[in-house]
C-alpha cells in the first residue's frame, strides 16, 4: 500500500527540522550569531546608522527576508544594488554572507564598507577559511554545511534531502527570525506597530 503523500511529507519536514536544530546545537567558533547580530544591529540603530544587507544566491534571498523584517522594525534598511540604496558610511553596518568562505563580489562589497568607515558582519560556515572574514568587524559563524563541504569523501553519490548550501540557507531564516524577534523586544516594539509598516501596494 502506497503511503500517504502527508505521512512522506511530514517525515520530510522532520528530518529537515532536525537539520537546522542540529545546527544552533552545534559550538561555534565565535559567539553565537543571534548574539552577534542583535548586538551589531541594536547598536547601529542606536548610533543612527543604517543597515545594508548583501549576499549570493539564496544566501542573497535571506538577507533580501531580513531586510524588509528590519524595515518593519522601523530601521533604515537596505539591500545593496537596490536602485534606492543609499551611499555607506562611518555609523552604518553591513551583514554580508559568504557561507563557503568567500565570494569575489562579498570581498569587493565588503572592502567598500570598510574604506567608507562601516562596520561589517559576515556570516559564513567556514570562519577559517577563504577570503571574505579578512574584511570583517566581528565573524559570525553558522556552522552548517554549504557548498565547501557538501561532498566532504569526494564521491558525491545519493541524494541528500538538503544538497549543497541548504542547511545553511535554511539555518540563516531561521536564525534571522529570531534576530527580528530579539530586536523586536530590544527595541519595545509591538506587533501591532511592526504590522503598520507592511506595505499596502499588493
Amino acid at each position: 500500500m502506497e503511503e500517504p503523500k502527508t505521512s512522506t511529507s511530514a517525515a520530510f519536514a522532520a528530518q529537515i527540522c532536525n537539520h537546522l536544530t542540529a545546527v544552533f546545537a552545534a559550538p561555534t567558533t565565535t559567539p553565537p550569531p543571534l548574539t552577534i547580530l542583535v548586538e551589531e544591529i541594536s547598536a547601529a540603530a542606536s548610533r543612527g546608522g543604517k543597515i545594508f544587507v548583501y549576499g549570493v544566491g539564496r544566501e542573497g534571498l535571506m538577507l533580501k527576508a531580513l531586510c524588509m523584517r528590519l524595515f518593519h522594525l522601523g530601521l533604515s534598511a537596505h539591500c545593496v544594488f537596490d536602485m534606492t540604496t543609499p551611499p555607506i558610511t562611518s555609523p552604518d553596518l553591513l551583514i554580508a554572507s559568504a557561507g563557503p568562505g568567500g565570494f569575489s563580489t562579498v570581498d569587493a562589497i565588503c572592502g567598500v564598507a570598510r574604506d567608507g568607515g562601516a562596520r561589517v558582519v559576515v556570516l559564513t560556515g567556514q570562519p577559517e577559511l577563504g577570503s571574505s572574514v579578512k574584511y570583517a568587524s566581528v565573524v559570525a559563524h553558522i556552522p552548517a554545511q554549504t557548498m565547501a563541504d557538501d561532498r566532504v569523501d569526494g564521491s558525491g553519490s545519493g541524494r541528500a534531502l538538503l544538497p549543497m548550501g541548504s542547511v545553511y540557507e535554511g539555518a540563516m531564516f531561521v536564525l534571522f527570525e529570531m534576530v527580528v524577534y530579539e530586536l523586536g523586544e530590544v527595541m519595545g516594539r509591538s506587533p501591532e506597530e511592526i504590522r503598520s509598516r507592511h506595505t499596502n501596494l499588493e
